[in-house]
């Protein structure tokens, strides 16, 4: 996000979801909280998928501040079924079926 090379559709999702994230774990009885931060994680998983593959840049403008970004992008996105399975626990601890 903070270099510029992935548009602020990335950004905001993801930190919409960041925003999701902290209300489900203030709200520890919302089961609502939980629903919406598993729902708000799949889903940047695909669009995360979406902005990356089209936004990739190519080789001729690739400097190591471009590959730094781009590679945490994909190290967040590998990370995220590892939240997602996480969150899912929380959620059927707090009553989800």
């Amino acid at each position: 996000c903070m270099n510029y090379m992935l548009p602020l559709s990335y950004a905001w999702g993801n930190f919409s979801v960041l925003a999701v994230g902290i209300w489900a774990i203030v709200q520890r009885d919302s089961l609502d909280a939980i629903t919406m931060f598993l729902t708000g994680l799949l889903l940047t998983v695909l669009t995360d998928i979406i902005h990356i593959s089209i936004f990739y840049p190519s080789h001729d403008f690739f400097s190591d501040a471009k590959r730094f970004s781009i590679g945490m992008a994909i190290f967040s996105l590998l990370l995220k079924p590892v939240s997602c399975y996480l969150v899912y626990r929380m959620y059927r601890e707090r009553g989800g079926e």
